[in-house]
């Protein structure tokens, strides 16, 4: 679970909000008037993408899959001559939320970070390049969801804050990404809950349910 729970802001986000807040009260002391109307606009930047606010779980059937993000659908995809079914793609941008959260009461089966580049998710290497952490939980049943964090264009580098075989509980925080494609892969024995452009909150919006 993230160590930022009990703090508004997400602390991974403290040192950019100390860093801008501390130049805006250097340049006001300089009497920099525009540097320090920058600095200051960055402070509220920062308050904002690194925003933590609690959500409330809802009330929800054991074998639901939740949101881990917040963002829109982007794509829905049948796989097949693969282990998963499905796949959901959410897009998430800095005016949402975030904080990554647990989709299910879940254990950690397996978590790989791949360090790499933040290229836009319009080049055709982004999702070979691009820095990003893959994390496969299984509920006690014994089904297996995996979760693809894929950063985008973003000036923060992934937050993961779990580490293999720890146990969650649905909603709980485990990471953070700004702006990035979260791929979700979902085994054949789910009914997908969410369709095309729909928007998703991380912890309340259902997006599918184990059979």
């Amino acid at each position: 679970m993230m160590r930022s729970n009990l703090f508004i802001i997400a602390q991974s986000g403290w040192n950019y909000v100390i860093g801008s807040l501390s130049l805006f009260i250097l340049f006001m002391l300089f009497d920099f008037d525009l540097l320090a109307f920058l600095a200051f606009l960055s402070t509220v930047v920062f308050l904002y993408v690194f925003r933590n606010p609690e959500r409330e779980l809802l009330s929800f059937e054991e074998e639901s899959i939740l949101s881990p993000v917040d963002g829109v659908v982007s794509a829905i995809t049948e796989l097949e001559n693969s282990e998963y079914a499905y796949r959901i793609d959410i897009q998430s941008s800095y005016l949402d939320v975030s904080l990554l959260r647990s989709p299910l009461n879940a254990h950690v089966d397996s978590l790989e970070h791949y360090k790499g580049t933040r290229v836009s998710k319009e080049s055709h290497l982004s999702e070979n390049l691009n820095e990003n952490v893959e994390i496969v939980f299984s509920d006690k049943k014994s089904n297996k969801i995996k979760v693809k964090h894929t950063l985008t264009q973003s000036f923060a580098p992934l937050q993961i804050d779990i580490l293999d075989s720890q146990t969650l509980l649905k909603s709980s925080r485990y990471g953070l990404m700004l702006c990035g494609v979260t791929s979700i892969y979902l085994p054949a024995n789910v009914r997908v809950n969410v369709n095309l452009a729909n928007e998703v909150k991380a912890s309340q919006t259902l997006i599918a349910f184990l059979s």
